[in-house]
């Protein structure tokens, strides 16, 4: 059984890591660079895979039955999913990078979007909000039909 100090002092220096640290240390866990930028979705990606790594991930077993469950649950897999045009799914993540800021967005399912602790009828409002211009804001998210 691995020593859960190990994996505690591994989770807390993350919270001592810059961007571009937690960049390297991506690439280092995952064997792959990536682009984001967000320190806190970054930190969180990171702890799991490390208590991952030393506690092991799901067996061969736990996969299976994972996927038994979906195949049975329509809403488990986004291809059986019918949702009118246009509308995206709750739960779903915008993130854009402006000025040097990561600014998030979610879908509420309702086709309105939460920012910021505010809901909002479209993505064009919040990048108004963003920017203090209008802007597409499907573009401005790099949304693609």
């Amino acid at each position: 059984m691995p020593d859960v100090k190990i994996v505690t002092r591994q989770l807390a220096v993350l919270s001592q890591m810059d961007v571009k640290e937690l960049q390297e240390k991506y690439a280092e866990l995952y064997g792959y660079e990536t682009k984001l930028t967000s320190v806190q979705s970054l930190r969180r990606r990171l702890a799991y895979r490390i208590q991952e790594v030393y506690y092991g991930g799901l067996s061969k077993e736990e996969k299976e039955s994972l996927e038994q469950i979906a195949r049975r649950d329509p809403l488990a897999n986004l291809d059986n999913v019918k949702l009118p045009p246009g509308m995206i799914p709750r739960g779903t993540r915008f993130s854009r990078e402006w000025h040097g800021k990561v600014y998030e967005v979610v879908a509420t399912g309702q086709g309105t979007y939460e920012y910021a602790g505010c809901t909002y009828r479209s993505l064009t409002a919040i990048t108004q909000v963003i920017t203090g211009t209008k802007w597409n804001g499907k573009k401005f998210f790099g949304i693609r039909n």
